[in-house]
């Protein structure tokens, strides 16, 4: 067995439970800290990890342009997850831990995937200064508001600087994000406000690109209740400069359970409760054997939102040991602008 079957073999059930949450609603999970309503975050310190939680990430998406206007999408996110709770130094550290990265352009879609052991030094985060690694993949700087982000693969490696113009906002009630009418739940922030600019080294060569970047910072322990299956969420950037994070969880029965912040040009917040977001596939393509909605008409009726989401590579498959879909996508309607979308769960 080579080393990464290997990995993959040891990791598999945890890294299962991290992206398609199966087993998330679990009585496996009690050993673990859970989220409660009131909590007070304590910056820099929550930039960084939180090992008594089951699963936490670092996920970046950025909507990028080249010179000529085409347009292009980047990924980078660290996975962090536990088979309990706590940290140890050296190979017997509960913590594992593995990383995205893509790039997906007008016509192509490139992906790939590490692992590492936590306690090792292979991987991990410090916050004084920001510094989220595995092997040679890091994304650093002095705080989270002036970054780089590295990444390279046998196909494709960026190269990137970031700088935030706005405030982090908190989703849900002040951070706490609720998964389930059964009340789990996750911590739940973002930097939607980056300038990201620099290089993508594709086949066909560098490209300068610049554009626009949203990090997304999430822990918990049992975010899903059983019968939920996968989720769709959204990170729309819209031309008048407000923003929304929306996601709808798709329920066993056919029903969804739904989420959404507004933010302002200035980053105040409103968070909206389950129902007042609606999402409605219109639109399937076969990708890797799954029938993927890649056009959705998206609403937030007190927000007068009704726009259509259309993915800029339909293609745009994340081909790693627990597959999804991933992208960049245009925003037309009541609402122009860009983001990303991410589905997971389809079978």
């Amino acid at each position: 067995m080579n080393g990464r079957v290997f990995l993959i073999a040891c990791f598999l059930p945890v890294i299962a439970w991290a992206q398609s949450f199966g087993g998330l609603g679990s009585k496996a999970a009690d050993e673990f800290a859970t989220p409660q309503r009131n909590f007070v975050f304590d910056f820099p310190t929550d930039h960084g990890p939180h090992p008594d939680y089951r699963i936490e990430w670092w996920y970046l998406t950025a909507n990028l342009e080249d010179p000529a206007g085409l347009q292009y999408g980047m990924q980078w996110t660290l996975f962090r997850t536990a088979v309990a709770p706590g940290e140890e130094e050296g190979w017997s550290s509960p913590q594992v831990w593995f990383a995205h990265a893509a790039v997906t352009t007008p016509e192509a879609h490139f992906s790939t995937e590490r692992f590492a052991r936590g306690g090792i030094g292979q991987a991990g985060v410090t916050v004084e200064p920001f510094r989220a690694w595995i092997d040679e993949w890091k994304l650093e700087g002095p705080d989270m508001n002036s970054l780089s982000v590295q990444a390279v693969s046998p196909d494709f490696a960026f190269d990137m600087d970031l700088l935030a113009n706005g405030p982090l906002v908190f989703h849900g009630e002040n951070g706490f994000s609720q998964k389930s009418a059964e009340g789990q739940a996750s911590y739940y922030y973002s930097q939607p406000f980056y300038n990201i600019s620099g290089t993508l080294n594709l086949p066909e060569g560098d490209i300068s690109v610049t554009g626009s970047a949203w990090l997304d910072r999430e822990w918990s322990s049992q975010p899903l209740s059983d019968d939920q299956k996968g989720w769709d969420w959204f990170s729309l950037s819209f031309e008048d400069g407000e923003k929304m994070m929306g996601f709808q969880l798709r329920q066993s029965d056919g029903s969804h359970y739904t989420s959404a912040t507004w933010i302002d040009v200035n980053g105040e917040t409103q968070s909206y409760p389950d129902g007042a977001f609606m999402a409605e596939p219109l639109e399937e393509t076969r990708v890797a054997g799954r029938d993927i909605p890649i056009r959705w008409r998206v609403r937030l009726p007190d927000r007068d939102l009704d726009a259509e989401v259309l993915a800029l590579t339909p293609k745009a498959w994340m081909d790693v040991s627990i597959p999804y879909w991933e992208g960049p996508v245009g925003i037309s309607g009541s609402h122009f602008g860009r983001g990303y979308l991410e589905m997971t769960g389809y079978q």
